[in-house]
């Protein structure tokens, strides 16, 4: 699936236009979606990797939106968050019961926050996991504490930061100050000629009837395996598990081993085990649903 299977957005003062062309390709049933991905899988036919890339094309935008405030072309994000879109499908499974948009929007924030952390030279030095969770959390965390336009930090909001992403203090201090830019202005023109703002094309939150109930579906579906899985594992397992991985604001390493009275280490794996147990979990009640679902129909 060659990268020109999908249109590709030019310089910023395209933007416009490329925004108006995708709107133009349909968006897929979950029905037409689990067969053009069966098509694509089983036969690598590109008409259908085609049509699952461009219908999803809309959502690609929508997350870039999203990272407009990093200084980068809007442009230029959308067409990484292409790259990651085009990986998803060529890795899509149907078969595990899950939407393409739900898997896809994991690969489109990779290829984008990859190409932001490799387009700021002032962040060249972020390459920890724990930097790179600095970098994409510190505006959201200022954000709740109604210090976006603030300048430098508190020493107790400091503080917070640090201690909520398990970072040194002085990381977040030296890390504020380069992501110190002003934001860009929403009545900013799109094009060189002042047609066209960003507010034009800010996404309305608010999803149609259909779109909702099959959300709202699909997201009952994952609750239930989740449950049914998390069944599986034992007391302390279930609740380091729920405290880093299922919370806004995970639980840091340090402040669970002070719970338990352990490592942070042991904390790790214990997370690790315990992810790599409900993952099998999942996998394995998705196969067992199938399954059943196979046998009636053939009654």
């Amino acid at each position: 699936m060659a990268s020109s299977a999908v249109i590709s957005v030019g310089p910023e003062s395209n933007l416009t236009r490329y925004l108006q062309e995708i709107r133009k390709f349909p968006l897929l049933t979950p029905e037409e979606e689990v067969e053009l991905a069966q098509r694509w899988r089983r036969d690598h036919d590109t008409e259908a990797a085609h049509k699952l890339v461009t219908s999803h094309l809309r959502l690609v935008a929508k997350i870039a939106m999203g990272y407009r405030g990093y200084g980068l072309p809007v442009s230029e994000l959308i067409s990484e968050g292409n790259i990651g879109m085009m990986q998803a499908v060529r890795r899509f499974d149907p078969d595990r019961g899950f939407r393409l948009a739900t898997y896809a929007m994991w690969w489109i924030r990779a290829a984008m926050q990859e190409y932001i952390l490799h387009s700021w030279s002032l962040v060249k030095m972020g390459t920890t996991a724990a930097q790179k969770k600095l970098f994409f959390n510190l505006r959201r965390l200022k954000g709740q504490m109604q210090a976006i336009d603030d300048g430098d930090l508190k020493p107790e909001q400091v503080n917070k930061i640090a201690t909520d992403l398990g970072v040194p203090e002085a990381d977040v201090v030296s890390m504020n100050r380069r992501l110190a830019a002003p934001d860009h202005s929403l009545n900013a023109p799109l094009r060189l000629d002042g047609e066209g703002e960003w507010q034009d094309w800010l996404v309305d939150d608010h999803e149609n009837q259909e779109e909702s109930l099959a959300e709202s579906e699909e997201l009952s579906g994952r609750q239930a395996l989740l449950t049914e899985a998390m069944k599986g594992l034992n007391e302390r397992e279930r609740h380091i598990l729920m405290e880093r991985r299922l919370k806004e604001d995970p639980t840091t390493l340090e402040e669970l081993s002070h719970h338990y009275g352990i490592s942070r280490e042991r904390v790790r794996q214990i997370e690790a085990r315990a992810f790599e147990k409900l993952q099998k979990a999942m996998a394995a009640e998705v196969a067992e649903r199938r399954r059943k679902g196979t046998e009636v129909a053939g009654h």
